[in-house]
């Protein structure tokens, strides 16, 4: 045993490796579970009890060697065992990386926002989570409107009265909120996400995106409204985009009206998209009520204004051909690889 501890140990110190993979090979011949120190443990066991104080001094020694001489060359080869080399092809094409997209609802958003700011308009927004008075009072909404119903309205506290805390309906909340907070004149659109309790399907979801419109100063006319909504309309589809407002109503707005536009996909002859009538609704619209400017603290017998909103979902229906809104919240990367060209 002793000869074999003196070679072995001729053999560790004059051992100096070329790589990490050197150094495992041996730890493994002298450390491993079955190397040479384990075996000469195993040998010393039959050595005689004379001759075991003798021999398990030499042998700690010459574990303690070995163990020291790994530790030194470990730490020596360290960066190597820790980021190991890997053979490379360079003749090997390089790896692909797929681009960002926006998305269309947020090109469709910002094509708007850009429309309106060259008109003056500003941006403002405000919470998603409103108060009965932001969300229905102000605006006029009768307590017995159907809106203020649970089918059309997810409720997070409902107490049947002013307390009514609600995921906000639709973003003329923020209108509320700028005219009680500030003084004519008021040039502003309100982008935002808003929530109705309905079923979700191809035509319809409980969550969709809006961007509404606010204009009050002194001797606002319907005729400035229409004018801007025209201009709007140029701007997004396209001259000759053919335009016509048709009656409606809206607690908010008196007199009120929707606003159609020549089916962009058809050209006015008639399609699924446009119900075969060559019009296709994108907006209401109206002068302010003056309730609803008192109930803001504005002196409805001075000023006037006009308000619009639209969903961004229609808009971009209409702009890129789309006919199921879910595909909007669904996240499906070959859609929305489609709209790569569309980055700007």
């Amino acid at each position: 045993m002793q000869q074999a501890i003196d070679q072995y140990t001729a053999e560790i110190n004059a051992f100096s490796p070329a790589s990490a993979d050197e150094l495992e090979t041996f730890r493994i011949k002298f450390l491993g579970t079955k190397g040479i120190i384990k075996d000469l443990f195993e040998q010393f066991k039959t050595v005689g009890p004379e001759e075991k104080r003798t021999f398990g001094k030499v042998l700690n020694q010459f574990k303690q060697l070995a163990e020291a001489k790994y530790l030194e060359l470990q730490e020596k080869f360290k960066s190597e065992i820790e980021n190991p080399k890997s053979e490379i092809d360079l003749t090997l094409p390089g790896d692909g990386f797929q681009t960002g997209s926006r998305h269309p609802l947020s090109l469709v958003r910002n094509e708007i926002i850009d429309i309106f700011k060259r008109l003056g308009f500003v941006v403002a927004e405000g919470p998603e989570i409103e108060d009965d008075w932001h969300n229905f009072s102000a605006l006029n909404f009768p307590e017995e409107h159907p809106a203020r119903d649970m089918q059309d309205t997810f409720f997070i506290k409902k107490n049947n009265g002013k307390d009514d805390i609600a995921l906000r309906t639709h973003t003329s909340s923020v209108q509320v909120r700028m005219m009680e907070n500030g003084k004519p004149p008021f040039r502003a659109i309100m982008p935002g996400r808003v929530y109705r309790n309905e079923a979700i399907s191809a035509r319809a979801h409980c969550f969709f995106h809006q961007v509404e419109g606010l204009y009050v100063d002194e001797n606002v006319s319907f005729a400035d409204l229409k004018q801007t909504l025209y201009h709007f309309v140029q701007e997004l589809y396209g001259e000759g985009t053919k335009v016509r407002f048709r009656p409606s109503y809206f607690p908010f707005t008196e007199p009120s009206a929707e606003m159609d536009v020549s089916c962009t996909i058809c050209k006015g002859a008639g399609c699924n998209m446009c119900k075969y009538s060559g019009w296709v609704e994108i907006l209401g619209c109206g002068m302010v009520d003056p309730n609803v400017l008192e109930n803001c603290g504005i002196d409805s017998t001075k000023y006037t204004g006009f308000a619009f909103g639209m969903g961004i979902e229609r808009i971009a229906n209409l702009k890129y051909v789309i006919r199921d809104l879910r595909l909007f919240s669904e996240n499906d990367v070959r859609f929305l690889n489609q709209f790569q060209s569309e980055i700007i």
